[in-house]
């Protein structure tokens, strides 16, 4: 890597982790742009190199962070239901870390036209995707399985308990997460078994 490149990352990573930060302080809503340049000592032109805007910070820390959970997932040993069981597991933990501001804002985001923006789904489908590819690769599931229909099914799923604590509620989302995967994968998951 060249010196250029280096000062590069470097400069990518200021900015980041100064988004992250912000947000997990002050939820996405209730930051600008500048805020994340003045907190990261780059400049707003800078700033423009790298993301678009603080939306494009916010998708890149959701995919690191969810990009390790299914990591962890396919690295495990188990059945097809604990993997997928700790991947919603460990998703449900870091939404649940940032908390319900900041996952209050993105729902606002998704569903209000003018700023739709389906790529954190997107996201999500396709690391589900790899997943349940994984597992028909390790003899978890048959080969002939609905990987599709699975994946949106279980991502659903996952974004019916997002939202339903985002309505409030005592229970965290990660409890209500685990309890539905404890209740409902081995029957979902029962025809598409080797």
């Amino acid at each position: 890597m060249t010196n250029r490149q280096a000062a590069a990352q470097e400069t990518r990573q200021k900015l980041l982790a100064a988004g992250k930060k912000l947000i997990a302080e002050r939820g996405l809503s209730e930051i600008a742009v500048e805020d994340i340049t003045a907190a990261s000592g780059v400049s707003k032109g800078t700033f423009y190199t790298y993301f678009k805007s603080k939306e494009e910070i916010a998708c890149a820390l959701s995919a690191e962070m969810f990009g390790s959970a299914r990591a962890e997932a396919e690295q495990m040993s188990g059945s097809c239901a604990e993997k997928v069981a700790l991947y919603m597991s460990r998703f449900s933990e870091w939404i649940e870390r940032s908390g319900r501001g900041l996952a209050r804002d993105w729902i606002r985001g998704v569903v209000d036209h003018a700023r739709a923006d389906d790529s954190k789904y997107r996201s999500d489908r396709a690391d589900m995707d790899a997943l349940l590819a994984d597992c028909v690769q390790k003899g978890l599931l048959r080969a002939d399985a609905p990987l599709g229909a699975l994946s949106g099914a279980l991502i659903d799923l996952l974004y019916g308990q997002l939202l339903a604590w985002c309505m409030g509620g005592e229970c965290g989302l990660r409890a209500r997460t685990e309890a539905l995967c404890r209740a409902l994968l081995p029957d979902i998951l029962k025809n598409n078994l080797p």
